[in-house]
């Protein structure tokens, strides 16, 4: 079954987001469980706790419906120790978080190089701070999102990913999600059947689908390759259509949840029901 949704706002309180997730009529949705533009913010209330898992009981979103994604503040790779160190506590801190509202994934972007060390040094980096947020928490899946490749940013290629896979010491509490406009974007041709078929093909053959937690799904304002992030809505960017229509009826994208990002959100509602609706292949 595809669950399909948004990353809504959880404005005035993560027991929000739920309820604006239903709204739209979505079957999933992503949110952020602490302001995403500050390093630091005041611990959930209990009330807020509370009030999360009731609304998400009353609509019927369970964990695997739920992508939360941390602060795009965090540099897991980070070259300088201060720093990193900074972006390690954050992400804990979000770790903790989605265990007290009774999720069981968070998202994050891999890291940046910021041209002071190797790809491969950072690579190693992301894979450690992972590990040790893994140490200290409990039940959450780290989960990777590929990136456009944007300046230095890693996560652009399957082979990095794996990479950092490859480096975590517990495989049961790492995934990945993989957003539709950044693959365009660094260069997997998921626009026509054929190049959807061959990209995911290369995917499980060198990470798994075992390994698919979550989806982004943005059409592209940008070509294929041009390593710059910038989503459009649905069927209106370089993408198109039909990348979305295949993914609907493949069941390999099947349990997870699937969320949009694109830049409207008042279309939201309309776009679940267009990715809906494309569904014809029956199970």
């Amino acid at each position: 079954m595809k669950y399909i949704g948004a990353h809504v706002s959880a404005a005035g309180g993560v027991e929000n987001a739920p309820v604006n997730a239903h709204k739209i009529g979505a079957r999933a949705f992503g949110l952020f469980v602490k302001n995403q533009r500050q390093w630091v913010a005041k611990s959930l209330e209990e009330k807020s706790i509370r009030a999360f898992r009731d609304n998400c009981e009353k609509f019927g979103y369970k964990p695997f419906q739920i992508l939360p994604h941390d602060s795009y503040l965090i540099n897991l790779g980070h070259p300088e120790k201060t720093a990193l160190e900074k972006s390690r506590n954050a992400f804990f801190d979000e770790m903790q978080r989605c265990e007290q509202l009774g999720l069981d994934r968070l998202n994050f972007h891999p890291g940046s190089y910021l041209n002071q060390v190797d790809e491969e040094t950072c690579l190693r980096t992301i894979a450690e701070s992972v590990n040790l947020a893994l140490d200290r928490s409990r039940g959450i899946t780290a989960v990777i999102e590929n990136t456009a490749g944007q300046g230095t940013n890693l996560g652009h290629t399957f082979e990095q990913i794996k990479f950092i896979i490859d480096h975590i010491e517990d495989k049961d509490r790492v995934g990945v999600c993989i957003d539709t406009a950044h693959a365009y974007s660094a260069g997997y041709n998921i626009r026509t059947a054929a190049g959807f078929e061959k990209v995911f093909s290369e995917f499980d053959a060198l990470i798994g689908f075992k390994y698919l937690r979550g989806m982004h799904i943005n059409d592209s304002k940008k070509d294929m390759g041009s390593r710059v992030d910038r989503h459009d809505q649905i069927g209106e960017g370089t993408l198109g259509s039909e990348v979305f229509i295949l993914l609907m009826n493949d069941s390999r994208f099947d349990n997870i949840p699937i969320i949009l990002e694109t830049p409207d959100e008042t279309r939201w509602k309309d776009e679940i029901a267009f990715l809906y609706g494309a569904i014809t292949v029956k199970r």
